[in-house]
């Protein structure tokens, strides 16, 4: 049996729990430690099409951000969409991904340690032999799940997660080597190093990073709410690279709203379109973009203030409760795709993340990287 560990699968129990982030920040540590870092996706979930190929976006970023050359990643096997489903539930697809898992992983060599990212949860891909539990069996890998904290509870999905990586895996060799914890708001911290942190340790789960909220981390651009929303963009569409950390509402009186609206930083309003003082208050706060419903126009001084400021309008045709959920919605499923939350997440992980110890789990000795 070998000593070492060659792939790091880096999972989750849910979806958009900040494992392509995790990947980003883990490989900036391995890198200063000196090891050839390579990197692959088997299973495929965020498509998008170029130029007739379809080309996953978190591949595509961590391979651009990593400066990874094309033998030091892995193709991803699998595109699962609804139609690609169906034709497994049919017979239509017959393919045996676990064969060319092997072809593709197992038998060609990829730098010192490939990270494998899994799928959004441990079930995903089960369908086609490529679940987080069947790659880590196929590939002989180890496990780092990420996990967004909730409260103290998340200790039970952390022991559900272990037993069945040590059910599907074996118990011969430890696989679950390692959790992060992240997104633990600072009031919470102290509970969470002093209570679930000692805890899941003694359960044999391995807590390497509890890494605190950050709002710049959950952020989304005002270009990913213009396409969540539908939205019409009345100015300054140059400026839909803006990052929206928080959200507001505007309907109190004027005054509330200027308190209101002082107490948020880079922020999205939600108002209506015949909220004229509304709208001049946010736009005199840290406001990153408008958004107007009921489809009314704003006066010209408010356009022509807002590209003054370089904040954009927007317009939706929806109501200001559908709006917010929707708003809401996309704040909890952002990706680590902007170079400000690639540096927030390496500065997070090199703060938080226990490196040496990793590499100890995997059986790489942190003596012989470089320091």
């Amino acid at each position: 049996m070998p000593t070492s560990f060659k792939y790091l699968l880096i999972g989750s129990i849910e979806t958009y729990s900040g494992k392509s982030a995790t990947v980003l920040g883990l490989s900036d540590q391995l890198k200063q430690k000196g090891l050839d870092i390579a990197y692959g996706k088997p299973l495929g979930t965020c498509l998008h099409n170029a130029d007739g190929t379809l080309v996953e976006e978190d591949v595509q970023f961590i391979t651009q951000n990593l400066k990874l050359s094309e033998n030091h990643v892995a193709p991803t096997l699998l595109a699962l969409d609804e139609v690609r489903v169906q034709k497994r539930l049919r017979g239509e697809d017959q393919t045996n991904y676990q064969q060319s898992l092997i072809q593709h992983y197992l038998e060609v060599p990829r730098g010192d340690l490939m990270l494998l990212e899994g799928g959004g949860n441990l079930a995903e891909g089960n369908l086609f032999g490529l679940s987080l539990l069947q790659v880590a069996q196929v590939l002989d890998t180890a496990v780092l799940l990420v996990h967004r904290y909730g409260s103290l509870l998340s200790v039970e999905a952390l022991l559900s997660a272990k037993k069945q990586i040590d059910d599907a895996c074996g118990r011969q060799r430890q696989r679950l080597i390692g959790v992060v914890i992240n997104e633990v708001p600072t009031e919470q911290l102290e509970a969470g190093n002093s209570l679930l942190r000692p805890f899941l340790e003694q359960q044999g789960i391995p807590v390497l990073a509890m890494l605190p909220k950050s709002d710049l981390l959950r952020s989304v651009s005002v270009e990913e709410l213009v396409k969540q929303l539908g939205a019409e963009v009345l100015c300054r569409s140059d400026r839909l690279d803006l990052l929206v950390e928080s959200l507001a509402i505007g309907a109190m009186n004027v005054n509330a709203a200027v308190k209101y609206f002082r107490k948020r930083r880079n922020k999205a309003v939600v108002t209506g379109g015949d909220r004229v003082e509304i709208q001049q208050a946010a736009l005199e706060t840290s406001t990153q973009c408008l958004i107007l419903t009921g489809q009314l126009p704003p006066p010209a001084f408010i356009l022509n203030r807002a590209e003054e400021l370089e904040i954009p309008i927007l317009s939706v045709d929806l109501d200001t409760l559908t709006t917010v959920e929707i708003v809401h919605r996309t704040f909890g499923q952002v990706r680590v795709h902007e170079p400000l939350k690639v540096e927030c997440i390496c500065q997070l992980m090199s703060e938080h993340f226990d490196i040496n110890r990793l590499l100890s789990q995997l059986g790489l000795n942190p003596a012989a990287a470089v320091s």
